[in-house]
């Protein structure tokens, strides 16, 4: 059972007041450097078996900040880009300011029913989050096979691509994405196991970020299906099932 911590890029220029989508060029800014450093630090207590990224200029930054922690710290993970954790296209919407797209009527399905949401020459809502939920249910699997249960690997996405990650994780319908809140440079994470997936944590942005290493994997096929169940009453934390 690896483990999946879900990053956001950092602060941009157009963050917020802009939908920047796959706009070209758009790097960090001096906030987003700040965030950027400050989440690989909390990330080099762990060691990374990868770093996945989307190609877009503000996650490889964000991505290469944690790198070079991990690197500083002795660890060499394995390095990808993969397109599957694009930004979503949100085609005419692009570039415009967020004022401006708010008084447009698919604002409104885009809050209230986002499975139902196509942008204009863009790509619908459920195709990025199909895509999404492929590609790191995909990944995951691969690297738990190949580096080992207790891999734990970064994926440096977009806001509403984590948002769609996490909904499903969480058994959600899309419709209900929208209550999800995912920060500039925040860690949320997520565990599959046989039976479900377990989310560790959600939009974390401050403090140590060791207590999502996975727990020692279990020995005997009874272990090993308790380590998939939920414990009933909490559990004591630290992993524990």
């Amino acid at each position: 059972m690896a483990t999946v911590l879900l990053l956001r890029h950092g602060l941009t220029a157009m963050t917020g007041p802009v939908l920047a989508g796959r706009t070209p060029g758009v790097h960090l800014d001096d906030r987003g450097k700040k965030q950027a450093e400050a989440v690989a630090d909390r990330l080099s207590s762990l060691k990374l078996s990868a770093v996945v990224t989307s190609p877009l200029e503000r996650c490889a930054e964000t991505a290469k900040a944690a790198l070079t922690a991990q690197r500083r710290a002795g660890h060499r993970p394995l390095v990808k880009t993969d397109r599957r954790l694009l930004e979503c296209d949100y085609g005419d919407w692009t570039g415009k300011q967020i004022k401006t797209l708010a008084k447009d009527p698919l604002w409104r399905i885009v809050q209230a029913q986002p499975s139902a949401a196509t942008f204009p020459n863009g790509e619908s809502m459920s195709a990025m989050a199909a895509r999404a939920v492929q590609a790191v249910r995909t990944l995951d699997q691969h690297y738990s096979s190949t580096l080992g249960e207790d891999a734990v690997w970064v994926a440096c996405s977009h806001g509403d691509v984590i948002k769609a990650i996490l909904a499903d994780a969480l058994g959600m319908h899309l419709d209900l994405f929208q209550r999800i809140v995912v920060d500039p440079c925040s860690v949320s994470a997520i565990r599959y196991t046989e039976g479900r997936p377990f989310v560790l944590t959600q939009n974390d942005t401050g403090g140590e970020l060791a207590r999502l290493a996975p727990p020692k994997p279990a020995k005997g096929s009874r272990r090993r299906a308790r380590a998939a169940e939920a414990t009933v009453g909490g559990g004591a934390g630290g992993g524990s099932v």
